[in-house]
């Protein structure tokens, strides 16, 4: 006689509904909480990410507006919508696109069996604390999720995109034209008048304030 138990299978992965607020401690990954399963977002700036700071003028964010979890397989399908967007509408060298929000905080779930007879073999609610099965970044609101760079002329085609890539978040985002110039923290007048004056100087994507220090051959200022 031949005693066989039951298929063993485990209930599939739960639906982002079940993870979607902060209810508990941020719990990141750490020599105490091991075998997480890797972001499934793993690029955060896409596009022309080397593109100078003058090339890119316009520059829009996508801003959260409730206090939520937003799970990495959530961010990486935005970043692939406002991706494809964009290359279909402005070309792959027209914009650059920073993914704001990191997804740390690791979600756990307590695996249950589904099989037949599965009441004799599980343990219920003993021993009920979760295994990993995935992350998630903590966001509040007001908090910047997305960013994108572009010329002034594609502003519409980022905008769209944008809005394309908030189907893939619950609750409410809202999107912001920025008054900045790219990403900087320099408004568009400041921008032009310091460039000018030579209190800025270009470096990558991103502006050096000059602080004049050195010889007082080498200052602008004298």
């Amino acid at each position: 006689f031949f005693f066989c138990l039951p298929p063993k299978s485990t209930m599939g992965r739960r639906p982002s509904r079940c993870y979607r607020y902060q209810k508990n401690k941020p719990y990141i990954k750490s020599r105490y909480c091991r075998g997480v399963p890797d972001s499934k977002i793993r690029i955060y700036d896409v596009g022309a990410k080397k593109a100078a700071v003058d090339l890119f003028p316009f520059v829009a964010h996508m801003v959260c507006d409730e206090k939520q979890q937003i799970s990495s397989e959530a961010l990486e399908a935005a970043r692939v919508a406002i991706n494809k967007h964009l290359t279909k509408t402005i070309g792959k060298d027209g914009y650059h696109i920073r993914m704001r929000a990191h997804p740390f905080h690791i979600l756990r779930a307590n695996k249950m069996l589904s099989c037949a007879g599965a009441d004799r073999l599980s343990s219920g609610m003993r021993h009920s604390y979760g295994k990993p099965i995935g992350v998630a970044a903590r966001v509040s609101i007001g908090q910047v999720l997305i960013s994108v760079r572009a010329k002034d002329a594609n502003g519409e085609h980022v905008i769209e995109a944008l809005r394309r890539g908030k189907f893939k978040f619950a609750g409410r985002q809202k999107i912001l034209k920025s008054t900045k110039w790219g990403f900087t923290k320099f408004n568009r007048e400041d921008y032009v008048m310091k460039r000018k004056n030579g209190e800025l100087s270009a470096d990558g994507n991103i502006v050096k304030v000059n602080n004049y220090h050195g010889p007082l051959e080498q200052s602008p200022l004298f």
